[in-house]
């Protein structure tokens, strides 16, 4: 894997330096030079920053994303993010417009240490004014981001700083608090985790951690813009805005330790599930999840709004699969409308339409799943709605689905692809030839017993009563 540094783009912005502020504890000599705005366009998985100063801590991976860069300055921790419009690459094959920080949408993940104090810039340039609200965190009232409850809000080509303490471990989002319901359905959000200090009595040290936001587009056939009037028919469900297969395999060495922090700021809830594992839920974003009350799952539910650390020992070897359990939330591109087709025989009406469109082709009469093997034409910048090769065929999924890829012989720290597994022979489902038994169908049992009993049984007969309405009504 590249390193980070091969994709970053910096920026000097102290231009606008002179921005709005959003409360009056910044120096004038922070403001006198603004940090340098780290900018990312790869959708690769990046490798884990390390830290270079400040308290040392193990870094996250941020699946599909990066970690943002800092600059200690007299002993604070210096961010800078710039709110702008970019494009994603959603899977190969599409693009999205989006709305979103240094480059990317989600942001790029912001990571501190219990206790530091974080002095972060935020430029607009966006069309229109913005805010930020830094999701779960405690801090003074007016650095909680809300536009017009706690501060004024940042007008285009502004900057404002916010400035607090990390007070409390765990993992956190930020996202704007300011025309809320078309920045956020243009893809304005990141990650934010603050690492404990020392050894924390709820917060194992782990070897893999992981960490991605759920969100979701409708983005219309052939368009490349989402739109932010829809409230339930969305039809891409991504993670980190990536659809499988563009979503990132979690690669994994056997035994190890593996967190995975989940934040979910769509409109819906995801229940989260894992194959091959038992998982254990212990933090969300209110903190670190006491032990007592802590017990095993294979699925976690994930409301709007909410984190949720997620820790599993790997001990399993293989590819498993790791999605969300809602069924229409691993396609792309759905129809909504689209009629059921199963079991109707529409080849006479195919035969005639073909005479009219000669590339027209019928499907869904058997299933939904020969869309995923018909060669169609699409729309350009359009996903099919089943996608991804697998080692045995189609996996005939999408939207958020990956694969948690364990294997013994990945080395500590390396998160590069190994390939698909290869099964111990013996270990894979296959096909029996053997002679089978017609099943013993309801009627066939009927007719034994009768012969059994040696008489017929009346047919029962049943009657429906409707209920008789009250007198007066």
């Amino acid at each position: 894997m590249n390193s980070r540094r091969q994709f970053f783009k910096t920026a000097g912005l102290a231009g606008v330096a002179g921005g709005a502020l959003a409360a009056t504890a910044v120096s004038k000599v922070a403001l006198a030079a603004l940090p340098e705005a780290a900018s990312q366009t790869s959708a690769d998985t990046m490798p884990p920053l390390m830290p270079q100063n400040g308290r040392p801590y193990r870094p996250v991976v941020t699946l599909n994303g990066w970690t943002l860069p800092w600059r200690m300055n007299n002993g604070v921790k210096e961010f800078h993010l710039v709110a702008e419009p970019v494009v994603r690459e959603m899977a190969p094959g599409m693009k999205a417009r989006l709305w979103g920080y240094n480059g990317q949408s989600p942001g790029p993940t912001i990571e501190v240490v219990e206790g530091d104090r974080v002095r972060l810039f935020v430029t607009n340039r966006l069309p229109e004014h913005t805010s930020m609200h830094w999701h779960g965190q405690r801090l003074a009232n007016g650095m909680d981001g809300v536009s017009g409850l706690t501060q004024a809000s940042i007008q285009p080509g502004k900057t404002f700083v916010y400035e607090f303490v990390a007070r409390r471990p765990g993992t956190f989002m930020y996202h704007p608090h300011a025309d809320e319901m078309t920045q956020m359905a243009m893809g304005m959000m990141g990650s934010w985790v603050t690492h404990p200090k020392n050894r924390h009595p709820l917060i194992d040290e782990v070897d893999r951690d992981f960490i991605f936001l759920l969100n979701a587009y409708d983005i219309e056939p052939g368009a490349s813009k989402p739109n932010i009037m829809t409230m339930t028919e969305f039809n891409l469900w991504s993670w980190n805005s990536r659809v499988f297969p563009g979503i990132d395999t979690l690669n994994v060495r056997k035994n190890d330790k593996v967190r995975i922090r989940i934040g979910n700021l769509t409109m819906t809830n995801h229940p989260i599930h894992i194959h091959g594992h038992e998982f254990m839920v212990t933090g969300t974003d209110g903190g670190a999840i006491p032990k007592t009350a802590r017990w095993p799952e294979v699925t976690t539910d994930i409301a709007v709004g909410q984190m949720r650390q997620i820790e599993f020992i790997a001990d399993e070897e293989g590819d498993w699969a790791f999605h969300c359990h809602k069924s229409h939330h691993t396609m792309n591109a759905m129809g909504h409308s689209v009629p059921s087709m199963i079991g109707v025989d529409h080849r006479e009406v195919a035969e005639k339409i073909n005479k009219l469109i000669p590339a027209y082709m019928s499907m869904g009469d058997k299933g939904m799943a020969d869309m995923g093997t018909m060669d169609m034409p699409l729309p350009d910048n359009t996903l099919p709605m089943m996608m991804g090769e697998g080692p045995f065929g189609g996996l005939e999924m999408g939207g958020m689905f990956s694969v948690v890829k364990v294997r013994k012989d990945q080395k500590p720290g390396d998160y590069k692809d190994p390939g698909w597994y290869q099964h111990p022979k013996g270990t894979v489902a296959y096909e029996y030839t053997g002679p089978v038994d017609e099943p013993v169908r309801a009627s066939q049992a009927k007719s034994d017993k009768l012969r059994q009993d040696g008489h017929q049984h009346a047919e029962m007969e049943v009657r429906v009563r409707k209920p008789q309405g009250h007198s007066g009504h």
